[in-house]
């Protein structure tokens, strides 16, 4: 096991009708004027905003609003939220949304505070040294970034989308009302399950030896999410899968299941490059990508992909043939995100394959020029990857 230093100071309140406790929340964060940052409707066809304004009001917390936030969120509109604040002496910033909402309002607390171009901490050029007060009512199960410290931004006028972590990104409250998430696409509710099992397996998969405990709770909670999704797909309206999938999302990418052991983010950085030029559903991208990505690992890590399909996807490990195991496993994964609804490959995404040397050449690397930890990757991998993803069938073995 590796040394670690945690921490993960928000508070979360998960419950029905919870939203109402917002006032309360911001006061006790000492704020005097809040930005409440939202997307492109769904709060407000649904009346979440007019309850969250009517609830500022009430307690007499003045505030400011900025809308329009869209999947993959743009740096355009981060720019905008950043001098809105600055011009309105803005002290916290209210995430009310999903994901994207949240990863925007991030972006805005953390440059409310900066003279410079809050992008550069997104390229790693400057590390952030503080932000506003910063809160969140979270409204779909995905990300987990109503408790991570990940950020990620993409420019409008560009084909770049890249993240931040720091501690800063890490809200002060986050309220979960699993309610909030019953109106939900049933797409976007299988490209959330997909997104926080990628979460899981980004840390699950690594070289570090001695991490019993988080081996067992990665396979425990993507074992959860893998029973709770049917449910959440079949009543949308089932109000104990929502709350377990939103406690799914918010464990797994909260930083504990990594605590002690290397991490990969291969796979993320990969996916990145779809949601950069093609604006595709991250977790749908995530489950066309994986695996193909555990296809071309596995020569080369074998008993790891073996476990993963015996404690987690209920494929018996063959300890005298541990490959056939592993590959059953990884087209049970396949057939698994294909029964959500999510699709079989980049093709299925339109895709085009003549921008895959494009897509490899753009994946963002590591100091050494891989992408990965658990296998580093390089320019080939990437690429051979991008191809098994383009055309991906789960019978491979034919």
């Amino acid at each position: 096991m590796l040394d670690f230093d945690y921490f993960s100071p928000t508070r979360l309140i998960l419950g029905k009708g919870k939203e109402l406790q917002v006032a309360e929340q911001i006061l006790q964060c000492g704020a005097t004027k809040v930005l409440i940052h939202y997307g492109s409707g769904s709060v407000v066809r649904s009346g979440l905003l007019t309850r969250v304004k009517a609830t500022l009001q009430q307690a007499g917390i003045a505030f400011v609003e900025l809308g329009g936030v869209v999947a993959n969120p743009l740096d355009t509109l981060v720019y905008r939220g950043i001098q809105l604040c600055k011009d309105e002496n803005v002290d916290f910033v209210l995430g009310v949304g999903g994901g994207s909402v949240i990863d925007s309002a991030k972006a805005i607390a953390i440059g409310a505070c900066d003279d410079g171009d809050f992008f550069d901490f997104y390229l790693a050029k400057r590390k952030p040294l503080r932000r506003l007060g910063l809160g969140t009512i979270i409204t779909l199960m995905a990300t987990g970034t109503e408790a991570s410290n990940s950020s990620v931004i993409k420019r409008e006028h560009e084909p770049l989308k890249r993240g931040l972590r720091s501690d800063l990104n890490r809200p002060d409250f986050s309220i979960i009302n699993p309610e909030l998430t019953f109106t939900l696409p049933l797409p976007l509710v299988a490209a959330g399950s997909a997104d926080m099992m990628a979460h899981i397996m980004e840390r699950y998969f690594t070289q570090t030896t001695a991490v019993s405990l988080t081996d067992e709770l990665c396979e425990g909670a993507l074992r959860s999410i893998i029973y709770e999704t049917p449910t959440a797909l079949a009543n949308p309206n089932h109000y104990d899968a929502r709350a377990n999938l939103f406690f799914a999302s918010t464990v797994a990418h909260v930083g504990l299941l990594g605590m002690g052991r290397q991490e990969d983010w291969s796979m993320h950085a990969i996916e990145a490059e779809l949601g950069g030029a093609y604006n595709t559903t991250h977790g749908a991208g995530l489950a066309a990508i994986y695996p193909a990505w555990l296809l071309h690992i596995l020569p080369h890590q074998t008993m790891r992909i073996a476990r993963f399909a015996d404690k987690v996807l209920g494929i018996p490990l063959d300890f005298t043939a541990p490959e056939r195991s592993a590959r059953l496993g990884i087209q049970a994964l396949s057939r698994l995100f294909v029964s959500w609804g999510l699709p079989q490959n980049l093709q299925a995404m339109n895709v085009p394959f003549e921008d895959l040397p494009t897509l490899t050449k753009r994946t963002k690397r590591n100091p050494d020029g891989t992408c990965g930890w658990f296998l580093p990757l390089r320019d080939a991998d990437i690429l051979a990857i991008y191809e098994k993803a383009w055309d991906f069938d789960p019978s491979f073995d034919r």
